[in-house]
């Protein structure tokens, strides 16, 4: 993977549970967990359709250089837009070059 390819700045969130300590109530929040140079990928007409096809959400994906702690219940950040991850794939040779993030657009369940 080239440098010049992760060009977006990527802020990946995870959710966090505290709770209310004069009432007990669960509050749910979104915490930082790293800003990191990352691609963003619109998926070509073919993967569009065939995601389609399969009910997906699917609208894109999120390529960054691998990191340990990821995964899909987080979100991220890039430009005021919230991207919901669908899951985390490793690199197919070393599983530790890059990871790419199946994405959405869209605010979900926060």
């Amino acid at each position: 993977m080239k440098a010049g390819d992760l060009r977006h700045r990527v802020t990946f969130e995870q959710k966090v549970t505290t709770y209310d300590p004069d009432s007990n109530e669960p509050l749910v929040e979104w915490v930082e967990f790293a800003t990191v140079w990352a691609a963003i990928k619109d998926l070509s007409v073919r993967e569009f359709i065939a995601a389609q096809s399969t009910q997906s959400e699917v609208t894109c994906r999120i390529v960054t250089r691998y990191r340990d702690g990821f995964d899909a219940t987080m979100r991220a950040r890039h430009d005021g837009k919230v991207y919901n991850l669908h899951g985390v794939l490793r690199d197919p040779v070393s599983g530790k070059e890059y990871l790419t993030f199946p994405a959405s657009e869209g605010v979900n369940d926060g």
